[in-house]
């Protein structure tokens, strides 16, 4: 009997279809039903993230993943400092690394603004509504209601080759999450919160964070999933060399 017999083969057009289907399906979902992710799920999405390359195949990731009492407790301590920081109250915590420039310069800062100010007009968030943008912007340490919070660390002694391996592991996260009917939100925002994560996790001084990331059901009736954001043509950045 042949290996394959009773086996379903997929054929390469369909292969492609499905793999673009997820490609262009991932989104940063920043609503959340409050429905539960079954530990067994969560599991057979990192595992099959951690096919990612590596070079030397050092596999750089480590993952938190946070539910229940630790999350809420780490909700409860991010959002008070970001109340405080609004403030003007010093809540001694500072990011461990630079996702940003400094100053931002052309295309990146027109990308920049447009997609929150595309972001804040689908909620009805004015120019110079501080107190609205706060509370949007608080909403990255709730995981925009996620029931999942995950928290991506490396160890800080490892060189930029393995921040490049990340990025592809990270990406692996979130195309295996929207395989199977999840969706993710990666959060640079967590990043100034380090000392806090750290604390509540227990990490070792050599762990550092690299981000965060919510991960559940999107809520279908959140204005602000339906937010589609733009990307430049080919035109725009690839240059051919014959």
């Amino acid at each position: 009997m042949p290996m394959n017999a009773g086996c379903e083969v997929m054929e390469p057009n369909a292969i492609r279809q499905a793999v673009e289907a997820v490609m262009a399906g991932r989104r940063s979902v920043r609503a959340f039903l409050p429905r539960a992710v079954a530990a067994e799920l969560i599991d057979e999405i990192l595992c099959i993230a951690a096919r990612a390359p590596s070079g030397t195949n050092i596999q750089p990731w480590r993952v938190h993943v946070l539910t229940g009492q630790t999350r809420e407790r780490l909700v409860a301590g991010a959002g008070a400092a970001f109340d405080a920081a609004a403030k003007g109250i010093d809540p001694a915590y500072t990011a461990e690394y630079r996702y940003y420039p400094a100053e931002f310069f052309e295309p990146y800062l027109s990308r920049r603004r447009k997609v929150g100010w595309d972001l804040y007009g689908l909620l009805g968030i004015a120019r110079g509504d501080k107190a609205r943008m706060h509370a949007q912007h608080r909403r990255n340490f709730e995981f925009f209601g996620a029931p999942v919070g995950l928290m991506f660390t490396i160890d800080r002694r490892l060189a930029l080759g393995s921040w490049l391996d990340y990025g592809m592991f990270l990406q692996n996260v979130m195309l295996a999450a929207r395989a199977r009917g999840l969706d993710t939100c990666p959060q640079a925002a967590w990043i100034d919160y380090h000392r806090l994560i750290s604390e509540i996790l227990g990490l070792p001084a050599e762990e550092q964070l690299v981000c965060g990331m919510a991960l559940g059901y999107a809520d279908p009736y959140a204005i602000e999933n339906t937010l589609l954001t733009e990307r430049a043509g080919l035109e725009e950045f690839v240059r051919r060399h014959d």
